[in-house]
């Protein structure tokens, strides 16, 4: 069957303290919380998606939050730059938000034609924002913090850093179906589906640079969009034509994932673009409590007691007050 991967589904890093990492992304980025629920493979930890109103593939940053976990290392064989898209009017607005804010800065710079800024979050995590003139065509949250007109409209594109540009373009050109569509000095980018934001990744040619250690304030994994279970299985069977270390297919209960390294050592997953968020609370209740998957439930009472309560931008307490009260 044809098959194409249509951009990026999400992102997911490792953070410190939830609490510091909701007042960040939720408070001062002003994206929505889109869900909170646990970390299916450790119940007893949050896992946080954000993103934009509906939680559309494509604006969807999560993480995994380790209290006292030690920091990780940027290096080779990771995702080093998470790239936000934001309209090109809005980038002083930004600048200034950010100072405001203390957030350390860097920029702007021009690259391929944008203005991009750098800066870091409270766990060092390497973020973009990239102003410019297509960001308009997603809308911008009108129920967070920025001003909808300014607000954030998905990923624009992720940096994946290499000792060996060469071997990951490969697997992106001749597997992936990518295209390259542009190199300024040691940066290559790639596009796939319909090209555009969110569906853009850069490649960095780094070959004297150590290997990086995935960790607190690093990207754990890079997820590209399958528009159907169909087309996801289709792409595991291939993916095991290679030799690639592709797992089976794991329900992830918003969507299905299979997951591999490229040949440069970043994960990489394949996520669906179904079911989605809105099937466990409705499009404007999302991020409104502690959601668990069927396997947890029966733990609610010990994980609302053990998980810390977070105070979220919008929606106040989650889990609600009664996680002082459980014995």
């Amino acid at each position: 069957m044809e098959k194409q991967l249509s951009g990026i589904h999400h992102i997911t890093a490792m953070a410190g303290d939830p609490q510091a990492n909701v007042d960040f992304y939720a408070g001062l980025l002003g994206l929505r919380m889109v869900k909170v629920t646990v970390n299916f493979d450790d119940p007893g930890t949050y896992h946080f998606y954000y993103g934009d109103e509906e939680g559309n593939p494509g604006t969807i940053l999560t993480f995994f939050p380790w209290p006292g976990a030690h920091r990780g290392r940027r290096g080779t064989g990771q995702a080093t730059a998470t790239a936000f898209s934001i309209p090109a009017g809005s980038l002083l607005f930004w600048m200034q938000r950010l100072q405001d804010a203390g957030v350390e800065m860097e920029g702007p710079v021009e690259r391929f034609g944008e203005q991009v800024i750098t800066f870091y979050d409270p766990d060092n995590l390497q973020l973009e924002m990239v102003a410019h003139r297509g960001a308009d065509a997603r809308p911008g949250w009108a129920g967070g913090t920025v001003p909808a007109e300014h607000a954030i409209r998905g990923f624009h594109g992720v940096t994946l850093a290499e000792q060996n540009q060469g071997h990951t373009a490969q697997l992106l050109e001749s597997i992936m179906g990518f295209r390259l569509v542009g190199q300024e000095e040691n940066r290559w980018r790639y596009e796939s589906g319909d090209g555009g934001p969110g569906t853009l990744v850069d490649v960095l040619h780094l070959p004297d640079v150590k290997r990086g250690v995935v960790a607190v304030g690093t990207v754990h994994h890079v997820a590209w969009r399958a528009p159907s279970d169909e087309q996801q299985e289709a792409w595991q069977a291939e993916l095991e034509s290679i030799g690639a270390d592709v797992t089976p297919i794991i329900d992830r209960q918003y969507f299905h994932s299979v997951y591999f390294h490229e040949p440069g050592g970043v994960l990489f997953e394949i996520a669906t673009d179904p079911p989605g968020f809105a099937i466990d609370e409705t499009v404007e209740n999302l991020g409104h409590d502690l959601k668990l998957p069927p396997q947890y439930e029966s733990l609610r009472p010990k994980l609302e007691k053990r998980l810390i309560p977070l105070q979220i931008p919008g929606v106040g307490q989650v889990p609600p007050q009664r996680v002082g009260t459980l014995s």
